[in-house]
């Protein structure tokens, strides 16, 4: 069968549907390819790159209809785009159903078959084809570039002759695929990161990439994640205890992304008028939710605005479109991987399983009858939400009874050990020479401060010891090699069996040190 791709005519769109590379790998399934010319133009892949990789270029996107059985976009089509569909053919795009109805049923009367890529289910087999993730992905990422770039200072701290930089703080709203990549740029580029969510279950995400996750001393029974893992609506009170810490952030952060989104719904406001004049003048506001009314009822869609008081709130929608070479690789990618579900065999013909979860879920027409809303997957999106408990906060008496507790351990334990060194000494006293003892005493001091130095060390600081245990080992052979010229044949072994290990744990130091330190070395 024939694989097509036409060109986008939204204003602004560079995108395109089909890649050189996701080309190649569509022929080996089986199918011929064929594109509108200069369709990838916009994102640097030339009609001359198509036909190296076996792309039939068409003059036009009537000619690719006429050609295709299988049409492949990025942005839902127009009415004159459906118009073009023929009963059988499959068209495979991004098309939000609740907000073109008409046009999927006037599809659906034409008797062609929809795959909207906005409705793969989220479960773990589809991730291949998660576009809004992939699209989301680029979104956060960009906010963060254009934030920087509408932002007068650096986003790292920096320390010069000219004088000291703070570090500016950034404000992540919504930790999904767009918040989570804002975080992991924001973070990387030296920027201080705070994030919410209403979904407790994505603290351990957002601080295990280097954010501080900003708690809600809330009942949050009513919060939490909703159908396919997004956000579900709060309740007022919820609401309001949100608005609330928004509120006593708004002054203290310099930068405000917004990432929140509830499917099939205006996007909530989390991001007053009042909070925007709290803002220092310089500050900056992305609103990646602008497309569904903004988290920030200020935004102006498809807009850049400065407010009164300094602030400048960004509200593009077209984020994955300004990096269209990038955006365009990761979408033919996810299109690439429907048509391998749709092609099992690997013989260039569709099998369209409206069984599989997948497939159910993202059609949303087919054999002349709108299929959407599809049924719920069989497969759970995700596993159950396990709730982070919160850690009690102690009051000084019970810290103070605590540090006592622990303090008395402590002094038990080294208690013990003293009355133990103290019984060998006594034993072995009795019997030993009294050359020995005066070696064997030095032996047990030894490691006995050995012990308190090492044992008193925070686990995270035992790599760095490293340099300490090294030069602890050379004194044991600085003292093994004083006492290898002894007359006793005992203490010369135990001089030599001293420097063996000694050197064993200096070489073996040193090596780690080394393999470690060449970790942060930039190949």
């Amino acid at each position: 069968m024939k694989f097509g791709v036409i060109g986008e005519t939204s204003e602004g769109e560079a995108r395109v549907a089909l890649t050189p590379a996701s080309a190649e790998q569509l022929q080996k399934l089986g199918h011929d390819c064929v594109i509108e010319a200069g369709a990838g133009g916009k994102a640097d892949f030339t009609d001359e790159a198509y036909r190296d990789a076996g792309v039939d270029v068409l003059d036009n996107a009537q000619a690719v209809f006429e050609a295709a059985d299988v049409i492949a976009k990025v942005r839902p089509p127009s009415e004159a785009e459906v118009d073009m569909l023929r009963e059988g053919q499959t068209l495979i795009s991004f098309f939000y159903p609740s907000e073109n109805e008409a046009l999927m049923k006037r599809a659906a009367e034409r008797g062609a078959t929809l795959i909207a890529m906005d409705m793969v289910p989220r479960i773990s087999r589809a991730q291949k084809m998660d576009a809004l993730s992939s699209m989301a992905n680029i979104a956060g990422y960009r906010a963060v570039v254009e934030a920087a770039n509408n932002f007068g200072r650096f986003l790292t701290g920096q320390i010069t002759a000219a004088g000291k930089v703070p570090p500016a703080k950034i404000l992540v709203v919504g930790a999904g695929v767009a918040g989570l990549a804002a975080i992991g740029t924001a973070t990387s580029m030296g920027a201080i990161v705070r994030a919410f969510d209403v979904r407790p279950e994505t603290s351990e995400q957002i601080e295990s990439m280097g954010a501080e996750f900003l708690f809600l001393d809330f009942d949050d029974s009513d919060a939490g994640s909703g159908e396919g893992g997004y956000a579900k609506p709060s309740s007022p009170e919820f609401r309001e205890k949100q608005l609330a810490l928004f509120k006593e952030q708004a002054p203290d952060v310099d930068i405000v992304i917004t990432t929140a989104l509830i499917p099939n719904q205006e996007a909530p406001e989390l991001w007053t008028e009042e909070m925007v004049k709290a803002m220092k003048p310089g500050s900056v506001i992305v609103d990646l939710a602008a497309e569904r009314g903004g988290n920030c009822k200020m935004t102006r869609k498809d807009e850049k605005f400065v407010t009164d008081n300094g602030v400048t709130i960004i509200g593009y929608t077209d984020f994955p479109s300004r990096m269209a070479t990038q955006a365009s690789t990761l979408y033919a990618t996810n299109v690439r991987h429907m048509m391998a579900d749709l092609t099992p065999e690997k013989d260039g013909k569709i099998v369209h399983d409206m069984e599989d979860d997948v497939i159910r879920g993202a059609t949303i027409t087919h054999g002349k009858e709108v299929t959407w809303p599809p049924p719920k997957p069989k497969t759970k999106a995700q596993a159950a939400p396990q709730k982070r408990e919160k850690k009690k906060e102690l009051t000084p008496e019970e810290k103070r009874a605590q540090e006592v507790e622990a303090f008395k351990k402590d002094t038990q334990f080294q208690v013990g050990v003293l009355v133990a060194g103290a019984v060998v000494l006594l034993l072995v006293g009795a019997y030993a020479p009294e050359s020995f003892m005066s070696h064997f005493i030095v032996f047990a001091l030894a490691c006995f401060v050995g012990f308190q130095v090492i044992w008193g060390v925070a686990h995270s600081l035992h790599t760095p010891l490293m340099a300490v245990t090294n030069a602890i080992s050379g004194i044991i052979i600085l003292g093994a090699l004083l006492q290898i010229g002894a007359s006793s044949w005992i203490v010369v072994f135990l001089s030599f069996v001293s420097v063996l290990i000694a050197s064993i744990n200096i070489v073996g130091g040193f090596l780690v040190t080394r393999r470690m330190l060449s970790m942060f070395q930039k190949s």
